[in-house]
């Protein structure tokens, strides 16, 4: 479609975007080799945020940044669930989280 329209296209990726998901529920994990604690091999860390490896860490992530383009008036597209679209004043923005 931006090829057919002459449309201007720009690509961004965000290295650490998954680490800026918030966590819902409560997540713990052992700790890992080489950082486990003498005397309290038996403990495990709970999570603040997401980590890489996490199943939750790309739905929480996504949850982010969905309410963050709905705030800033973006419309979630009815066919493509990753689409955002935001019109004013004649100009239109599309973002598509990829």
């Amino acid at each position: 479609m931006a090829a057919q329209e002459g449309w201007n296209v720009y690509q961004l990726d965000v290295k650490g975007a998954f680490l800026y998901g918030e966590l819902k529920e409560e997540v713990y994990i052992d700790q890992p080799e080489g950082f486990i604690k003498q005397g309290e091999e038996d403990k495990v860390y709970k999570l603040n945020k997401a980590l890489y490896g996490l199943k939750q860490t790309p739905r929480t992530w996504f949850s982010r940044i969905e309410s963050y383009f709905q705030k800033e008036g973006f419309i979630k597209d009815n066919q493509d669930y990753a689409l955002f679209v935001k019109k004013k004043s004649g100009k239109m923005i599309m973002v598509c989280l990829c």
